[in-house]
């Protein structure tokens, strides 16, 4: 197999050739077609998550087919095509297993963080984080669901029945959840980066109700925010932006640090909660959604072996929507 590796935090990738791997009791092994680039990738190659697993094959939204089952797997077969996402192996013995909030499990393992990713031509992945993909859509247009669909919709999902949504920074994930709440019924505001003129255009054109830039007030108050962008800065902004009673939901795994505010901007019952990995429910619910909602997904393709350079024009922004390497294409 070959892979792009992080042999050390904080420098580029390196294409690596490793042997062959065979899957173990309870795994499956996936011949990978394609793999979303995910900003959680970026935080493990800049060292800014603490203790990845070094060397590692990053990559956590993975599409391919199972070649080889290992002992005692069922419900899967060969061929079958499959998805892989970040939460790569919970306990079941803590108390957050126990009490099915296996996304705070006590004793995970991430996919591209502390075990091998989907940077590579295949991977080694447990059968019960493992999601059958269906045959609907190609592997390309299901990678960046994995994980910024994945999570986004979890985002959403804590904001209730809110009918003003804001989304703050509209990158892979906001791009998919705007359009899974305007099929919901709600009302999208999409806040981008100062003078992003561009990505607030792509925002309208995905039905967001109205664009502007994160330091501008939308025309009213919303009843939710939910934030993408890492910067801690937004948290106050998003609160000044939500009615009483409203809730800012964070939904990356790693933010800056959150700049003091005045206690008036929580006070009235606003709510400031954290998205913490997702479940494997999460995964069957919005997968069936997805399969149901004609979702447009913006994709800018690379081949694996330019998986620095997604890296990059990833962290600069210079494409809408997901990046998404292109395993046949190495």
């Amino acid at each position: 197999m070959h892979a792009m590796r992080l042999e050390k935090v904080g420098t580029p990738l390196v294409w690596t050739e490793l042997p062959d791997r065979f899957p173990g009791a309870g795994e499956v092994r996936v011949k990978v077609s394609a793999c979303g680039v995910c900003r959680t990738d970026l935080h493990v190659v800049d060292g800014e998550l603490p203790h990845p697993t070094v060397p590692i094959i990053p990559g956590h939204e993975v599409v391919g087919r199972i070649d080889l089952l290992g002992a005692g797997v069922s419900g899967l077969q060969v061929g079958q095509r499959v998805g892989i996402p970040w939460l790569g192996h919970t306990c079941g013995v803590c108390p957050y297993c126990v009490e099915h909030h296996e996304n705070l499990c006590d004793h995970p393992r991430f996919t591209g963080y502390t075990q091998d990713g989907g940077f590579a031509t295949a991977i080694i992945s447990e059968a019960r984080a493992t999601f059958p993909l269906g045959e609907r859509g190609d592997d390309v247009w299901l990678a960046p669901l994995l994980c910024a669909g994945l999570i986004g919709w979890r985002a959403l999902s804590m904001t209730g029945t809110a009918a003003r949504v804001g989304l703050y920074g509209f990158g892979a994930a906001a791009h998919l959840v705007a359009q899974v709440a305007r099929h919901q019924g709600r009302t999208v505001y999409a806040f981008t980066r100062p003078g992003d003129v561009a990505t607030q255009t792509f925002a309208r054109s995905l039905g967001a109700h109205w664009a502007g830039a994160s330091n501008v007030r939308a025309p009213e108050l919303l009843d939710a925010a939910i934030i993408f962008a890492a910067e801690g800065a937004l948290v106050p902004v998003a609160l000044a932006a939500v009615r009483k009673g409203g809730v800012v939901v964070c939904a990356g795994i790693h933010m800056s640090q959150v700049p003091a505010f005045s206690y008036d901007l929580l006070w009235g019952e606003r709510r400031l909660v954290s998205v913490a990995n997702l479940t494997r429910q999460d995964g069957v619910d919005f997968l069936r959604l997805a399969a149901e909602t004609p979702l447009v997904v913006r994709t800018t393709l690379y081949p694996l072996r330019a998986a620095n350079e997604a890296l990059a024009d990833l962290r600069a922004g210079r494409f809408e929507g997901a990046a998404v390497l292109v395993v046949a294409a190495a």
